[in-house]
């Protein structure tokens, strides 16, 4: 994370941006920014594109992959597979507290309400990327949210400022059609698990198939939240996110 960064005027920004494909706003980006950006990726079931964009408009651009030691293997073999065929530069992070012991002290978070889950989130989660952001020196981090995929996202700027650093959204306006489109017409592969009924991928404990009666909300965590706690904003001035 830098301590230099530049002066945007997030409002008139945003209504440039706007204009602007996604490509176009990458590259505005990493104009703007410079070596600090840097993309995160959660190698879910559509974040190949973002993988291809971002990779694509800035080759070599720093790819944040955060291993909560709970994903899904197929995860992790559909990050390989994209690291070799997009020629992505990976790093990934990690909880310097192991899985086994931070349940063996503090039980399994995610079964404890919202308030472990926050506890999850912020050991398992927000750690690693806080301390990703501050090694790489970032000024400026892609992610591939979009505003459709929640309510907790659907006011979500192209740009905006989450305490000290840049958050950018390039395809924030996008719907699954484009998703698909960008997918099919770049040839770039789906998540191993997009074809069994999961409609959101995360820790094999947090995320579910989605069911018959079931509502969308349901599939994440329970129905009891939809953020992981990276793109809520952090607590207190130890957390750059």
């Amino acid at each position: 994370m830098s301590s230099n960064l530049p002066d945007i005027d997030l409002e008139t920004a945003n209504v440039e941006l706007e204009k602007l494909s996604a490509s176009e706003r990458i590259q505005w980006a990493h104009e703007t920014l410079g070596s600090g950006l840097i993309l995160s990726s959660s190698f879910g079931l559509q974040s190949a594109v973002m993988l291809h964009l971002a990779n694509t408009a800035v080759p070599g651009i720093p790819v944040v992959f955060v291993d909560t030691g709970y994903l899904f293997p197929e995860t992790h073999h559909y990050s390989r597979d994209l690291e070799k065929l997009l020629d992505l530069n990976i790093r990934v992070y990690s909880s310097p507290i192991t899985p086994s012991r931070q349940e063996a002290l503090q039980g399994q978070l995610w079964k404890q309400g919202k308030e472990g889950l926050d506890e999850y989130g912020l050991v398992r989660k927000v750690e690693p990327m806080n301390r990703a952001l501050k090694e790489l020196h970032a000024t400026g981090w892609l992610t591939g949210l979009r505003r459709k995929q929640a309510d907790s996202r659907k006011d979500r700027p192209i740009i905006e400022r989450q305490n000290k650093i840049y958050k950018i959204y390039p395809i924030v306006d996008w719907d699954d059609t484009n998703i698909l489109t960008h997918m099919l017409k770049h040839d770039l592969p789906s998540h191993p698990l997009s074809r069994e009924g999961y409609i959101v991928l995360g820790d094999t404990h947090s995320v579910r198939k989605l069911g018959a009666g079931m509502d969308k909300k349901d599939a994440r965590y329970g129905g009891l939240k939809w953020e992981c706690g990276l793109h809520e904003g952090g607590r207190g001035e130890d957390f750059v996110i």
